[in-house]
């Protein structure tokens, strides 16, 4: 009777904690949080040469603190010549305007200070550099929301300060489109924060609601059916997809930058804490197996298979690259992003040892590790491709004091060594009034073809009038567009391969489970097994895992410590983890469970039940990318 009791127990144990993890699920996916959204579109016709090219400047995680004034000042000191001298089409600020963080970065909320430094040094940047306000966008990071209870508030000193906020741009949703004669440029800018700022560090992920996704797709659609010109896409924001957590109905920014094939998505967030390749290329989902949806393990997606369709009219390849770049809080990294005939290319660069003479980013061939589209490749060999866009080495040259050469080297390395098989000087396509300077070489581009796609690298040199010469990294190029395989570390991969949003609910399960059967077997163990195990016996096998397996058996003698841990597990289900303020107001306090944080601004009286998941997954291990 006692045996048959014990057995119930277990049974009963497990059928209870079914039933916890069961319901809250559905009620966790069927919470959603919608609010009014508004696109801002804006048309800017490019003025003067060269029209086949444009280019823009992105910025990301500035951080401006009051316990780190050198990141202001720095910002304020080599940001306005490097504008002046690169004269971009626009500027992009990619999120994480300010810090929001206490010096011992216990507290996370708003400071009004920082965002007045922000403003006065963005006017400032302005007035110095010479471009006109309206070409600047600057994005709402989760730092710029820390503790703000409802946007558009007292605390809500993004809309107050930053310069989307002065200019009126108060949708979630903004695009810009850059004209010349020969194409459009669309940039589609998003803010996919919450639409309430809990304090971090439980607010890490992007959270777009179906509502924005149908705003971001419309306005990507916007040029479909009315441009006769070519169009390219490029979106920007803050947040990584791989921290971006899917809509209510289960769509993600990915399945709308697939649809429309974007160029690229170019974001922030990360920083280079984890290296410099967080790079992502994205296929078409059903090309691969539903694991590959969870887990990338390297930067390119590679297809399961499928021949090339070179009739005209066939489906485009989905694809578009994912671009996350450096920070500025510590790397003062800045990028350079042209679009040269479609052909899209990015330089990074590194201001951390000050001011550039010169910048060198070559806009064609393309790097064949982060820029190649599987799409060139079919359009290659079908021969679809603009034969004019092929005939020349093509790069944009930035510099302070007048260039007087250009050199295009080509290096083969077939057999082990970087042979030099090509050096031609480049000639400056344009005249005086041209926005920048572009240029260019003939080459025989067939003679290039081949099946590596790392065989051959370029390498830039330009020497100005004072006789400084400046060159660029060695890049691998393949004409046919074919990938050059690239390999994360594991940390790259741990931020960029892995769909975080959509792995929270199941390593919550697999690590409540894992706990709960630590607990149960020992005790069926001790039920079903006639065999007695001391400490004499285990210190005699010289195992750890029969060390382990002695100590929970012990362990489920002692019936307090047993039911203890037990009820630790029923806790974490049930009932709240945390509780404290999230709202730099220091409202109402709220409470965080396994399916997030259920908090009521103290302005509206609102209440909001689940928010910030699966953010609270990164509560402790991803303090760090904050």
């Amino acid at each position: 009777m006692i045996a048959a009791g014990n057995l119930g127990i277990l049974v009963l144990i497990l059928h209870l904690f079914f039933l916890c993890l069961k319901v809250p699920i559905y009620y966790a996916r069927e919470e959603d949080h919608t609010s009014s959204f508004s696109s801002h579109r804006t048309v800017i016709d490019v003025k003067d040469g060269p029209e086949s090219v444009v280019w823009v400047v992105q910025l990301s995680d500035l951080h401006f603190s009051v316990h780190h004034p050198d990141r202001a000042i720095d910002f304020n000191n080599l940001v306005p010549p490097a504008l002046s001298m690169i004269n971009p089409s626009l500027v992009l600020i990619t999120g994480d305007l300010t810090d929001g963080k206490s010096k011992d970065l216990l507290v996370m909320k708003q400071n009004e200070e920082e965002w007045v430094e922000y403003k006065n040094v963005m006017e400032a940047v302005v007035q110095r550099s010479g471009l006109d306000k309206n070409i600047f966008y600057d994005l709402r990071g989760n730092h710029d929301s820390f503790g703000v209870p409802v946007i558009g508030g007292s605390f809500d000193f993004y809309s107050k300060y930053s310069i989307n906020g002065q200019l009126g741009r108060v949708g979630n949703v903004n695009s810009v489109t850059l004209q010349t004669g020969e194409r459009k440029y669309l940039f589609v800018g998003l803010d996919s924060t919450m639409s309430v700022g809990l304090r971090g560090p439980t607010n890490l992920f992007g959270h777009p609601t179906d509502q924005l996704l149908t705003e971001i797709d419309s306005e990507l659609s916007q040029w479909d059916s009315q441009s006769p010109k070519p169009v390219s896409k490029i979106s920007f924001g803050h947040f990584p997809l791989s921290f971006t957590a899917s809509s209510k109905s289960g769509k993600t920014l990915k399945d709308i930058f697939l649809k429309h094939s974007l160029s690229a998505y170019v974001c922030g967030h990360l920083h280079t804490t984890f290296g410099k390749n967080l790079k992502r290329h994205h296929l078409s989902s059903h090309l691969f197996l539903s694991s590959q949806k969870l887990f990338q393990f390297n930067v390119h997606q590679i297809p399961s298979g499928g021949s090339k369709n070179c009739s005209f009219g066939a489906p485009t390849v989905e694809e578009f690259w994912e671009w996350e770049m450096g920070d500025w809080r510590k790397s003062r990294a800045m990028r350079i992003l042209a679009i040269d005939r479609g052909h899209v290319s990015f330089a990074d660069i590194d201001f951390k040892s000050g001011s550039k003479k010169t910048i060198i980013l070559p806009t064609f061939p393309l790097d064949s590790r982060f820029m190649s589209k599987s799409a060139s490749n079919q359009e290659y060999e079908c021969e679809h491709m603009l034969p004019s866009s092929y005939e020349t080495v093509r790069a944009l040259v930035f510099s302070v004091s007048p260039i007087v050469s250009v050199v295009a080297k080509i290096y083969d390395s077939r057999y082990g060594n970087l042979d030099i098989v090509m050096e031609a000087p480049m000639k400056k396509h344009g005249d005086t009034s041209s926005r920048g300077d572009l240029y260019m070489v003939p080459w025989n581009y067939k003679a290039f073809e081949d099946p590596s796609a790392d065989r051959f690298w370029l390498q830039l040199e330009a020497t100005d009038i004072m006789g400084l010469t400046t060159m660029t990294e060695l890049r691998p190029f393949s004409i046919n567009g074919l990938h050059a395989r690239v390999s994360w570390t594991w940390k790259e991969f741990f931020v960029m391969g892995c769909q975080w949003a959509a792995l929270y609910y199941p390593i919550l399960w697999l690590a409540l489970y894992f706990l709960l059967l630590l607990l149960l077997i020992p005790r069926a163990f001790l039920f079903f097994s006639r065999k007695q195990y001391t400490y004499k016996i285990v210190l005699s096998a010289k195992s750890l895992i029969n060390g382990i397996g002695w100590v929970l058996l012990e362990l489920c003698r002692v019936p307090i410590a047993w039911f203890g841990f037990l009820g630790y597990l029923f806790c974490l289900v049930l009932f709240p983890w945390f509780y404290g303020q999230v709202f730099t107001d220091g409202g109402d306090r709220g409470h965080m469970t396994y399916m997030g944080w259920v908090v009521k601004s103290s302005n509206n009286k609102k209440n909001y039940d689940y928010i910030g998941s699966p953010d609270i997954m990164e509560r402790k291990k991803m303090t760090i990318v904050d």
